[in-house]
């Protein structure tokens, strides 16, 4: 009985200083929500990551050569990799960037990716409409392409693209192709891109040198085994010289993408974290001005018998209550800017039931934490001298 009426003494207090109540609130509802934010953010970004990387499957490895001192791979690199133990398929890719794509007086920058018939299934690529690429399209060294959604949308608007051309560098590509819908990826969209043969794509850019293979692992324990085969063979190419090259599985993308999206949500935590310290010494503040304005209702409560522990437990209820509250409407704000930030700039949010719980547990212990020396010292005030109190 007695806790019930300390309860609604605390809410009592409270909602007599509304305007109060809700400026201590203030530093507690930027924290929270801030927090809520980032972590949904965060924990978003990092979901699709990990789904984009496992959408590629774990039987794949990735070669690139990242040095621009030594040659590319050649067809004699490929043909010997092919032959290591634990590999399925081998995919060279010569890409160029920001390369103008022409279809009559329309034109379009884009990526054109060139390759073989085994990139499709590397990198799991469907075509909605018409054909991949196939063996004749890169012994005939033919002008084909598939392309992209994107290039859809651009240049053939409610138009059948399929048989229509399109001008890469003064060469017209029949359309043979239309990739099905990728969606954004974390280097960007997925349907901004022609394929084109990789034979064809060396006389058009003038190049031989292929810097990118993708390979497929005949399973996931022979994936590892074959990038093993595959470090010692580009080790002993370029002399232990590591900076020259780079294999690595989505196993390993994985891990790192989940590790910088986490470091990227604890460090933005961290800051987050400054304005709900700001926000507890708020409350701690208002509360011992609370006990000095209501000194001498302490006082008349100790006469009439109140006990030390009373008159704590009364504090600590108004402070955890305001924090609380000002927990629970930063959760709300957080929730209202986090899917703000999804809609309007395209971001992946996730709020696991985890935080939210979370954030409603530390908005408690602050308004605890914080009102424990205020409560303290409106429960030692001697009641001879609060009553005597202006």
């Amino acid at each position: 009985m007695r806790r019930l009426i300390l309860f609604k003494m605390a809410f009592s207090s409270i909602a007599s200083n509304k305007i109060r109540t809700f400026l201590t609130m203030l530093g507690i509802i930027i924290g929270i929500s801030s927090v809520i934010t980032l972590v949904g953010l965060g924990e978003g970004t990092k979901k699709k990551v990990q789904e984009q990387i496992e959408s590629l499957g774990t039987n794949l490895i990735t070669v690139n050569i990242t040095s621009r001192r030594t040659n590319g791979l050649s067809d004699e690199d490929i043909e010997l990799i092919k032959t290591k133990p634990g590999i399925k398929n081998v995919a060279p890719l010569l890409n160029q960037n920001g390369i103008i794509v022409k279809s009559g007086t329309k034109t379009y920058s884009t990526t054109v990716e060139a390759s073989t018939p085994e990139y499709f299934g590397i990198r799991k690529l469907e075509v909605e409409s018409g054909r991949k690429l196939e063996k004749d399209d890169i012994e005939s060294r033919r002008t084909v392409s598939i392309i992209g959604q994107d290039i859809v949308t651009e240049l053939f608007p409610l138009q059948n693209p399929i048989g229509q051309s399109i001008n890469i560098q003064g060469v017209d590509f029949t359309i043979v192709g239309v990739l099905k819908s990728q969606g954004s990826s974390v280097g960007g969209s997925g349907d901004d891109r022609v394929i084109i043969p990789i034979t064809t794509a060396k006389r058009l850019f003038k190049t031989d040198e292929v810097r990118t293979i993708f390979i497929e692992g005949t399973s996931r324990d022979d994936t590892q085994l074959a990038r093993g085969y595959l470090e010692l063979y580009f080790n002993n190419r370029f002399k232990g010289d590591t900076s020259q090259y780079r294999v690595f599985d989505q196993t390993s993308l994985l891990e790192t993408a989940t590790k910088t999206t986490e470091s990227m949500t604890l460090m933005l935590m961290g800051i987050a974290a400054i304005s709900l310290l700001v926000g507890g010494i708020g409350i701690m503040n208002i509360m011992l001005v609370a006990v000095i304005e209501r000194t001498r209702e302490i006082g008349i409560r100790k006469a009439l018998g109140a006990k030390r522990r009373d008159i704590m437990i009364q504090f600590l209820i108004e402070s955890s209550t305001v924090s609380l509250m000002g927990g629970i409407l930063g959760i709300i704000l957080g929730y209202l800017l986090a899917n703000f930030f999804k809609s309007m700039l395209n971001m992946s949010v996730y709020i696991s039931l985890n935080v939210v719980l979370f954030a409603v547990a530390f908005s408690i212990f602050v308004g605890i934490f914080f009102g424990i020396y205020p409560a303290s010292r409106a429960s030692k005030l001697n009641p001879i001298d609060a009553l005597r109190y202006e």
